[in-house]
């Protein structure tokens, strides 16, 4: 099975664009997508995938608190 890093960057890679390109995630994902420039209701969309494709409640406030997608990854790694 794919490592949670693997599996977000795909839903990244199909789902998010900024001014219609795919976002350049650096190797250790220390990126803020807002700072990468997703708009906040795409942001609001991408924490719904990643409820969907891990199967936990992600909430609003969840995606505010998150600052980096690392730390996403590791809040998921921890919970699973």
């Amino acid at each position: 099975m794919a490592s949670t890093a693997d599996r977000i960057r795909k839903i990244i890679a199909d789902n998010l664009e900024v001014d219609g390109q795919p976002i350049a995630l650096p190797d250790d994902l220390n990126i803020s997508l807002s700072d990468a420039g997703v708009s906040s209701v795409d942001i609001l969309a991408f924490a719904k995938l990643v409820s969907e494709e891990f199967g936990m409640e992600f909430n609003p406030k969840d995606s505010v608190d998150v600052k980096t997608v690392q730390d996403l990854v590791s809040r998921l790694d921890a919970a699973g």
